[in-house]
């Protein structure tokens, strides 16, 4: 989901610039690569790696700030974008936050047992999962957007 999330706004915003584009979809595509070859190896499947696997994660979305800082400076002054960006920032910290509570384990580790069916850190962390995929999608939209009203590249 994280690489795939990387597609639309590079594609838009580096529409323009496609050896940008190239660089930072190949790049994100690789860490991907990388991040599944590490989920899949059974080493590094054991409760212990939980932090480093959230951590993994956690680094390929914040990734995204370069190819994000790249974009602003590019397009300075078009109020898309630094919507878009807005958006963007809060799919961050809706993930960080869902990252937080899967590694922390809250709340099961205050009340053993209590969150089995419901509640589970695993289950908050998939809802704020969704919430940043909601305020991405937001921020394609407006990318979208920016692209429809400047469709042609000045080189």
């Amino acid at each position: 989901m994280i690489v795939c999330s990387f597609f639309a706004p590079i594609y838009y915003a580096f529409f323009c610039h496609p050896h940008s584009c190239f660089f930072y979809l190949a790049s994100i595509s690789v860490l991907g690569a990388l991040a599944i070859i590490t989920l899949l190896a059974p080493a590094l499947s054991a409760p212990r790696y939980r932090n480093f696997r959230a951590c993994l994660f956690l680094a390929m979305g914040f990734s995204g700030v370069i190819p994000a800082a790249h974009a602003v400076s590019l397009h300075w002054g078009h109020p898309h974008i630094f919507v878009a960006l807005g958006y963007e920032v809060v799919m961050a910290v809706l993930y960080a936050t869902g990252a937080a509570f899967y590694t922390s384990r809250i709340p099961e580790r205050w009340k053993p047992g209590a969150f089995d069916i419901a509640g589970h850190s695993h289950q908050i962390f998939h809802v704020f999962v969704v919430l940043a995929a909601l305020a991405h999608s937001v921020a394609i939209l407006v990318i979208m957007d920016f692209r429809r009203e400047s469709a042609t590249c000045a080189y």
